[in-house]
């Protein structure tokens, strides 16, 4: 039930060259770490559901999750929004697109989109 993001992220050279190697700064609950540098990026599961058949056991799990880049710029924040969609898409679909905006507390900038994961049991 666990979506590979997170390898996916890890394997592409345009997302380790904006969120890092050392850990990738892709983290999973919707939270990051106090402190963490710029950019990086969160990410959920908001919903899902098995891959149902009579008689037979489900053997892919569709698993929907939101993921929210934060940034110190716009530009940045669309940068590594792109890269992941980029990296994701040959594996998932993008599903939604829930827009932009920034932080009226830390002033951060933030890029939100969905994707749907059809992972194998």
């Amino acid at each position: 039930m666990t979506p590979p993001i997170f390898t996916v992220a890890a394997a592409d050279p345009v997302v380790t060259a904006l969120l890092g190697t050392d850990p990738v700064r892709l983290f999973p609950f919707g939270e990051a770490p106090e402190g963490v540098e710029y950019p990086y990026a969160t990410w959920q599961g908001i919903g899902g559901a098995p891959e149902n058949y009579l008689g037979n056991r489900p053997d892919i799990d569709r698993i929907a999750l939101q993921v929210d880049v934060w940034a110190k710029t716009g530009s940045s924040a669309t940068a590594v929004a792109n890269a992941l969609r980029n990296a994701i898409e040959p594996h998932a679909y993008i599903t939604a697109w829930r827009g932009d905006g920034r932080d009226t507390e830390t002033g951060s900038y933030r890029v939100s989109f969905d994707i749907d994961w059809h992972v194998e049991r």
